[in-house]
């Protein structure tokens, strides 16, 4: 199957692999890469010495094209980007910041860049940047999330009809018809990180896994919107917080409840209670653990019979 998208990774299918904190180490990304899709490796969770092991991992891992993820927010921004240039990685999905700080660096290196937005307003900032793609994450997705709170269905088309850029639909797709819905919206590739929470290969605590595949639905909200807007599994941490966030809590209230390493206690040391268990909406489909080929390779049957089905209805 040929995209804009695949055509610009090299990559056999329009899927791309979310970059996750504590659930996409070089395992997961090495694992989606030789299946097919895009593997990226989620280095807000890195220290930077911690990141040059998972990419010369993965490097080892596959010969297949993989990328990093970076959080702009990120303490240790300028040691990240130092080593992901120092070991030739060839692809860079930024987020959380102003596309502007660091694509021209990094294009000027060879690297090809991804910004991830929550709006049309940010989708034109990374136009101007200079940036080769853009993912469009809707409302419905994991961890942090836009304050607009615009769903995935009215987000794509928007996007698309703003930039001309090759675009990556993301937010609440984890099965080959989601898939499909959103190549009909105008997406080139998906990215996709539920999903892929739940496999063997995800970095993911399996406490955290088990949890995933028990959501059901309403079992996650955007929460901690005054500090950065995340979806939360409901636990005892997330109720904590919307106690403080209901009696009109301060933000240095939330900020001192919310701590430190919350993300690493839920997901990565599977503290169920006290931790942050970030997870979207469509995490209450997913239902088993397997391994991350499989899903690659069980989300292009479904995308292809979907595709069978519209093309039998008559007009």
């Amino acid at each position: 199957m040929t995209t804009s998208i695949t055509k610009l990774f090299n990559i056999k299918y329009p899927i791309v692999q979310a970059g996750m904190i504590w659930c996409s180490g070089w395992e997961l990304a090495s694992a989606v890469s030789k299946a097919g899709g895009l593997g990226l490796i989620g280095s807000g969770s890195m220290y930077p010495e911690v990141l040059r092991e998972h990419i010369k991992k993965c490097k080892a891992a596959t010969d297949k094209p993989f990328g990093v993820n970076v959080p702009l927010l990120y303490p240790n921004i300028e040691e990240h980007m130092k080593i992901i240039i120092e070991e030739g990685v060839k692809i860079v999905f930024t987020s959380a910041g102003n596309p502007k700080t660091w694509t021209k660096h990094l294009k000027d290196h060879g690297i090809i860049v991804v910004h991830v937005v929550s709006a049309v307003k940010f989708a034109l900032k990374c136009q101007e940047a200079g940036v080769d793609a853009i993912v469009a994450e809707g409302f419905e997705a994991g961890g942090h999330n836009g304050r607009e709170e615009t769903t995935t269905l009215v987000l794509i088309p928007q996007v698309r009809k703003a930039v001309t850029l090759p675009l990556i639909a993301a937010g609440g797709i984890g099965s080959g018809s989601q898939m499909a819905a959103a190549f009909a919206l105008g997406a080139d590739a998906v990215q996709i990180g539920s999903r892929f929470v739940a496999t063997p290969e995800s970095s993911a605590h399996a406490n955290f896994k088990n949890a995933v595949v028990n959501t059901n639905e309403g079992d996650t909200q955007l929460t901690l919107k005054q500090l950065t807007p995340v979806r939360l599994i409901k636990n005892k941490f997330f109720k904590e917080v919307e106690e403080a966030e209901k009696r009109g809590a301060s933000v240095d209230e939330i900020t001192k409840l919310l701590g430190r390493a919350r993300a690493k206690k839920g997901m990565f040391e599977g503290d169920l209670e006290e931790g942050e268990l970030e997870i979207g909406q469509v995490s209450a489909s997913i239902k088993d653990i397997k391994p991350a080929a499989q899903i690659v390779e069980e989300l292009m049957k479904e995308f292809k019979d979907a595709l069978d089905r519209l093309n039998s209805i008559k007009a």
